[in-house]
């Protein structure tokens, strides 16, 4: 077999066991793999938003997910790694996904549009752009493109910074494409200089114990699995008002 067939048969293989791993480990909030030959064997690192459904009780988890990739993958001695991501926000694949999961329960696609552009953005982003393409309101296909802050989109400074995903997702009205695009402040060159904005103020909770009001705090806005996000989200998503709403007040 020649080296350009070599290299085709490898890309279809990675690319099914990525459709493999989005599905198979999707409770955990998969982002991304990163996998490496090496002479004992194949190095595969997981990024995942919650490590531990991945591991499962006493290691069952991995266990099972080596098998399966060394049997029907073809991998030869695979060692699993799990790799938290510290913000699930700015993953372009994690907020497909999420965003995904709200059209499969009938959210309305620009509400989940404007929620994740806003929940992306709150996160630290320096730019984002959702593209959302299909049969979104009847029997013609459709796209709308939704940009909030600096993007560049175009040259080497683009490469660097930004990061971008691919979703689909079957919905009542026909299949639909989700495409999102995001810039890291963290990946900027440090020739340009940045304007920073000041840090918000951290959202006021009134505790059950004491009944004074304090912060929030992290662990209680995380939730255990990417279902249980998606179902908070929800609720919050009912606050968020949009462009319809805003038009239908002003007539």
């Amino acid at each position: 077999m020649s080296s350009v067939k070599n290299v085709i048969k490898d890309n279809y293989n990675m690319m099914l066991l990525k459709d493999y791993l989005r599905e198979a480990i999707k409770e955990a909030g998969f982002s991304h793999a990163e996998i490496s030959k090496t002479p004992t064997g194949t190095r595969v690192a997981l990024h995942v938003t919650r490590p531990g459904i991945v591991i499962g009780r006493k290691g069952s988890g991995i266990r099972d997910l080596t098998d399966k990739l060394a049997t029907d993958f073809g991998l030869k001695n695979p060692q699993i790694s799990v790799v938290e991501i510290e913000k699930p926000e700015l993953s372009p694949s994690v907020m497909c996904n999420r965003m995904a999961s709200h059209l499969e329960r009938g959210t309305a696609f620009r509400r989940a549009t404007m929620w994740t552009l806003k929940q992306i953005m709150e996160n630290g982003a320096m730019g984002v752009q959702i593209t959302i393409s299909g049969k979104l309101r009847g029997d013609r296909s459709a796209f709308e493109k939704h940009t909030a802050g600096i993007l560049p989109r175009a040259g080497h400074h683009a490469e660097v910074i930004v990061a971008e995903d691919i979703a689909h997702v079957n919905t009542a009205m026909g299949l639909i494409g989700i495409r999102i695009r995001i810039a890291r402040k963290e990946k900027f060159v440090p020739e340009f200089e940045m304007k920073t904005e000041k840090p918000k103020k951290a959202k006021q909770v009134k505790d059950a114990d004491t009944g004074k009001m304090r912060d929030e705090t992290a662990a209680e806005k995380k939730a255990r699995t990417e279902s249980e996000q998606i179902a908070l989200e929800e609720e919050k998503m009912k606050e968020l008002e949009t462009l319809e709403e805003e038009e239908a007040k002003l007539k």
